[in-house]
């Protein structure tokens, strides 16, 4: 049987299936972006699709923490994006 990649959200700090979460990427030149495809290359954190999980990452400067930079509002705001979709 094979193992399935466990990540934790940076949110709820539950650990999920890898498949479940989306996944942030800061790459080399310090420009954060989505990776739909789990692959790019970079520092990558996880967050669960759910907007209560992305807010609580906000308040607490998950993401900011995390990349050890200031996040763009922007970069907040394609998230929301892109969990409202779903």
């Amino acid at each position: 049987m094979k193992k399935i990649p466990q990540r934790t959200c940076i949110g709820c700090k539950e650990k999920k299936d890898k498949k479940d979460l989306i996944r942030i990427v800061k790459d080399k030149d310090g420009n954060i972006t989505l990776d739909r495809t789990g692959r790019a290359n970079g520092r990558g954190a996880y967050i669960c699709d759910n907007i209560q999980c992305l807010e609580k990452a906000i308040k607490t400067k998950a993401l900011a923490r995390t990349f050890e930079m200031n996040i763009d509002e922007t970069v907040y705001d394609e998230l929301r994006g892109v969990i409202s979709e779903k």
